[in-house]
C-alpha cells in the first residue's frame, strides 16, 4: 500500500523505492521489538516477525516486480519524469549523475537530445541568472563556477560566457 502512495505522489526508480521500502520495513521491525520488549520481553522463539515473514529484501523484490507487472512502476517512466524535470535548469552531467544516484541510467537516444540542447539550455540559464556578460575577468570566472557547478560541460559554459550569451536557435553546432 504505501509503494502505490509514494508511485502516486511522483516517479520513483526501483532502486530509490526498493531503499525506501526496506527502511520502512525495518523502522516497522524495531517498533514492533520495542513493543514486545515492552510486553514482557522480546521474543525469542517461532513467533518472531523474521521468521513469519522472511526476509524483508525478498518480500519488497516481489512487490517490486508485482508493480512494475501491473504498470506502475518503470525505470523508463522515472528517467523521462527526472530528465524533464530536470533539463531546464541543469546541464548534462548534472542529469546524469542524478539518475545515476537513482540507479537509472540514460539511452543513447535521450543522451544524444540532451547533448544537442545543452547549449541553447545553458545559454538561457545563463540570461536568467546573469542577463549580460561580466564586466571583469573574476565576474566571468565566477559566471563560469556557477554553470560547471549546474552540471554543464566547460566547453559550452566557455561558449556561452564569451559569446555572451548569444541568441542560440536550439541547436548545437559542435561536431559529434
Amino acid at each position: 500500500m504505501r509503494a502505490l502512495q509514494w508511485l502516486a505522489q511522483r516517479e520513483h526508480s526501483r532502486q530509490e523505492l526498493r531503499d525506501k521500502l526496506l527502511r520502512l520495513l525495518q523502522r516497522s521491525a524495531r517498533e514492533a521489538a520495542r513493543a514486545a520488549a515492552g510486553e514482557g520481553g522480546a521474543q525469542h522463539g517461532p513467533d518472531t516477525d523474521a521468521d513469519v515473514h522472511g526476509d524483508p529484501a525478498v518480500e519488497v523484490d516481489a512487490v517490486l516486480q508485482w508493480l512494475e507487472q501491473h504498470g506502475h512502476l518503470s525505470d523508463a517512466r522515472f528517467t523521462e519524469s527526472r530528465v524533464h524535470a530536470r533539463q531546464a535548469r541543469f546541464g548534462n552531467r548534472r542529469i546524469q549523475q542524478e539518475l545515476q544516484q537513482h540507479g537509472v541510467t540514460l539511452d543513447a537516444d535521450a543522451r544524444q537530445a540532451l547533448q544537442q540542447t545543452e547549449l541553447a539550455r545553458a545559454a538561457e540559464v545563463w540570461r536568467r541568472k546573469y542577463g549580460g556578460a561580466a564586466a571583469d575577468a573574476a565576474g566571468r570566472v565566477r559566471q563560469m563556477r556557477f554553470m560547471v557547478g549546474r552540471g554543464f560541460s566547460p566547453d559550452v559554459v566557455r561558449r556561452v560566457i564569451q559569446a555572451g550569451g548569444p541568441a542560440v536557435d536550439g541547436s548545437d553546432t559542435s561536431t559529434d
